[in-house]
């Protein structure tokens, strides 16, 4: 498969329009035509409806959209490792949550420098269903995560519960119905459980689906919301953000996924995951 063409076909995506493709990827537009012309042969299927408002997917270019972006990642990671120096004895790609990075994230990102300075180390946030997407097609090596889908030839182990707290910039007692409360979706389990809690509560303005755009945005505007207790920690101990008295608490259950052919490779994992699960 033509690495070039498939570029150009994610190009076209982006920007809608064939001409704005080659600008994009600095050729002609009789360039991409040709392409795109040589793509759609390969697969027996037009990709583009191809209209004076621009370039729109067909049915089978929907389908085609998610490989050519995974073959072209995996080229790009190819090139990468295959550049690396001769003191580089092993490659650990790590994706993570985005809520798990501070503290989390960034501990096992230290403790591996730590351990294997002959390791190459390279780190991709995501959300759920993108770790679970790069962990299938070898894109990254291990995931920090909430809620893993484990195929076969991977090892999850749980590491820890995760405690959400319900904090307010302001100190107050526990009441039916906080009108600046911020809804942090973090996760079904989470959903469900809030939802029973709160039954008769009102729906509330604010949602985030990230726990650390949430805490930014707590800090600046004000109100309550349910994040995890290592987020706030430091800004309840700087008075900054407040425990909510009698508020229930809920938890998630954080995982390290490892695929084992690439863990097979690291002297280092089975102390770090001890160490990270204790």
């Amino acid at each position: 498969m033509n690495i070039a063409a498939l570029r150009t076909f994610l190009a076209i995506v982006e920007t809608g329009n064939l001409i704005r493709a080659a600008e994009k990827l600095n050729v002609t537009q009789s360039t991409v035509t040709a392409r795109l012309k040589s793509l759609e042969n390969d697969l027996g299927q037009k990709l583009f409806h191809r209209r004076k408002s621009g370039a729109e997917l067909t049915s089978p270019g929907f389908k085609f959209q998610r490989y050519a972006q995974v073959m072209t990642d995996l080229w790009r990671q190819a090139q990468q490792e295959t550049s690396l120096p001769p003191e580089i004895q092993a490659i650990c790609n790590i994706g993570c949550h985005i809520d798990l990075w501070p503290a989390l994230g960034r501990t096992t990102f230290d403790e591996i420098r730590q351990r294997s300075p002959s390791t190459a180390l390279s780190a991709w946030p995501g959300e759920q269903g993108d770790l679970d997407k790069w962990l299938g097609t070898g894109l990254v090596d291990a995931a920090l995560c909430y809620a893993p889908s484990v195929h076969e030839n991977q090892t999850a182990t749980a590491l820890c519960e995760e405690r959400l707290l319900l904090v307010s910039t302001e100190p107050r007692a526990l009441m039916r119905w906080d009108p600046n409360y911020i809804y942090v979706d973090s996760g079904e389990d989470f959903r469900r459980r809030h939802a029973e809690t709160y039954a008769d509560s009102e729906t509330p303005s604010v949602t985030f689906g990230c726990a650390v755009w949430a805490l930014e945005y707590l800090l600046d505007a004000g109100g309550s919301a349910y994040l995890p207790e290592r987020l706030v920690e430091h800004y309840i101990a700087e008075k900054a953000l407040h425990p909510v008295p009698d508020a229930p608490s809920f938890s998630r259950r954080v995982y390290l996924v490892i695929n084992d052919r690439a863990g097979s490779n690291w002297p280092w994992l089975q102390d770090l995951v001890s160490e990270l699960a204790a």
